[in-house]
């Protein structure tokens, strides 16, 4: 469990280093941002996508062990 956290923790601390330096994290092509006047509504499809895609990835990595 103790590892578990700490490779969490690491990946967050890696996501937070990536958006201080500008990566644009959560505005990328494929993610929707609709505009009617004073309504907004934004959907991260790609974004959401590539994160499912490496949380699947980190827990079957933990899985084998």
């Amino acid at each position: 469990m103790g590892r578990t956290l700490i490779l969490i923790g690491l990946v967050i601390a890696g996501v937070g280093l990536l958006v201080t330096f500008g990566v644009p994290i959560g505005r990328l092509p494929g993610d929707f941002t609709f505009r009617r006047g004073s309504f907004s509504f934004y959907f991260p499809l790609t974004t959401s996508i590539i994160a499912s895609v490496v949380l699947t990835l980190i827990m079957m990595f933990l899985s084998k062990r």
